[in-house]
């Protein structure tokens, strides 16, 4: 394990690292660009694609976790690459990155088949209700107004000040006693309090659909200044009062 660590090199591993993750994230856009164009393109929006609901649930667990790669692991780098460093003398490093990745994944997919489930439920609502279904700028709404109002929620900004302490979450979950098992922890718990943070924003994909690649490209640029920017914690409330606003013009439009 001495030799290993003396012959690694940080600089090199950081690059090599930030060009793999640079190269997940791209075949995701890429991906999911080419789910949008193609005759499938229906099953990646909310309304689902008409086909059975089995097939629609795997196609939607394809599409979130293609969405996930593509708009939030850009936001969880700086963990990524600070936990990579503290164990770059152990030679399956690779292994535990993966493995930090993984959970974060996980974490994530879990919040989505909770969305996804509570989604079905609303378009049946919707349908049995012929009332709610002539006015959908109701819905539209209400999803502006939920995401606005958790901008201003204590437990959004302990969840974000989480995420914006790197270096200080990976020190206080890891002690290399079972390092694969404790790496993919650490992504699930980072992953948490990532949904604690943006789960509001995350819901609006449901309203705007999954293939909404602008859409996406914007939220998940927002939320990468929120978590990594110095002044990123000051985006949350001016973002959460255009919500609202916006919530109010959908209704009152």
């Amino acid at each position: 394990m001495f030799a290993y660590a003396r012959l690694a090199n940080p600089r090199r591993d950081r690059a090599i690292l930030l060009a793999a993750l640079a190269g997940a994230i791209g075949v995701a856009w890429v991906a999911l660009l080419a789910w949008e164009a193609s005759p499938y393109g229906r099953f990646l929006h909310h309304e689902g694609g008409g086909a059975a609901l089995p097939v629609e649930a795997t196609l939607f667990a394809l599409g979130w976790m293609l969405m996930i790669v593509a708009m939030m692991l850009p936001t969880s780098i700086p963990l990524v690459a600070t936990f990579s460093a503290l164990v770059r003398s152990r030679p399956e490093r690779p292994a535990l990155v993966a493995a930090v990745i993984a959970g974060y994944v996980v974490a994530w997919s879990g919040f989505g088949i909770v969305a996804w489930l509570l989604d079905r439920v609303v378009h049946a609502g919707v349908d049995a209700t012929p009332w709610l279904a002539a006015h959908p700028e109701l819905i539209v709404g209400a999803t502006l107004l939920v995401a606005g109002a958790w901008q201003f929620s204590s437990l959004k900004y302990r969840c974000l000040d989480e995420c914006r302490s790197p270096l200080g979450f990976v020190v206080n979950r890891w002690r290399g006693d079972r390092p694969r098992r404790e790496a993919f922890a650490m992504g699930i718990a980072h992953g948490a309090f990532c949904v604690g943070c943006c789960w509001s924003l995350m819901l609006l994909m449901f309203g705007l659909g999954l293939g909404s690649l602008l859409w996406m490209l914007g939220l998940g640029a927002v939320m990468a200044i929120e978590k990594n920017a110095p002044w990123g914690r000051r985006v949350g409330r001016p973002l959460g009062l255009g919500l609202i606003v916006a919530a109010v013009a959908a209704v009152a439009v």
